[in-house]
């Protein structure tokens, strides 16, 4: 007998000797689902997104099942785990993922799914319980103060030397990020790293021809 047909023979043998019982794949796919459900409640906590979108949420917990049902499919049989490699490899999902955290849970629950549609349950829990100590340890780890986006409008055309030197009185970081003069007035937005919001508004307030004055919170990364 060759070497190839040895490879061929020891193939086949494989699958046909993996024929899994009912009992099995009812307890693969019942951790599975846990798995689902506990990623659907994780997923709950750390989203801080102000739109619920709710059928992505159910759609990222059942995919884990979904995978499950796949990888014991591809066991069963070469033909199957043939068949599924060619009509995944065609697959294209159109739809943007807007978050980096909603690409993270969605690839955890693939993860999830090929671990426990292998049989290695314990291994699934390991890494839901890493992942989940992680996540909630680097989320909220303190990486500095966020920095605000102040807006001022004034009818002074000649107030920005004014305005400058009072945003840098009430602010240890500040950069002009537009300037618009117009005949009316001038409008100029910073971006502040501040800790005396209540001072830094009065302090504008005060300058003579300010009409508006706006600080605004964003959710952008602090660069360090």
């Amino acid at each position: 007998m060759s070497f190839q047909d040895a490879i061929k023979k020891s193939v086949l043998e494989g699958f046909a000797a993996s024929d899994i019982p009912s009992s099995r794949i009812f307890t693969i796919l019942a951790v599975t689902f846990l798995i689902g459900v506990y990623l659907f409640f994780i997923y709950r906590l750390v989203n801080k997104s102000s739109l619920y979108n709710r059928s992505y949420h159910v759609a990222m917990a059942m995919i884990s099942v979904i995978t499950a049902g796949i990888i014991i499919a591809m066991q069963s049989s070469i033909v199957i785990s043939l068949g599924m490699v060619g009509a995944l490899s065609i697959v294209r999902f159109r739809t943007a993922v807007k978050d980096t955290m909603d690409l993270l849970f969605l690839f955890w629950s693939i993860g999830e799914g090929i671990i426990c549609g292998a049989g290695l349950f314990k291994l699934a829990v390991l890494v839901a319980l890493v992942v989940t100590v992680g996540i909630f340890i680097l989320e909220y780890l303190p990486v500095g103060r966020k920095p605000y986006i102040l807006i001022v409008n004034s009818s002074d055309v000649n107030a920005e030397d004014k305005i400058t030197a009072a945003v840098k009185a009430s602010s240890g970081m500040n950069r002009v990020k537009s300037r618009n003069l117009k005949k009316s007035g001038l409008d100029m937005i910073f971006e502040v790293n501040t800790s005396h919001e209540k001072e830094l508004l009065r302090a504008l307030s005060d300058i003579e021809g300010i009409e508006n004055v706006s600080l605004l919170s964003h959710d952008g990364e602090v660069r360090l």
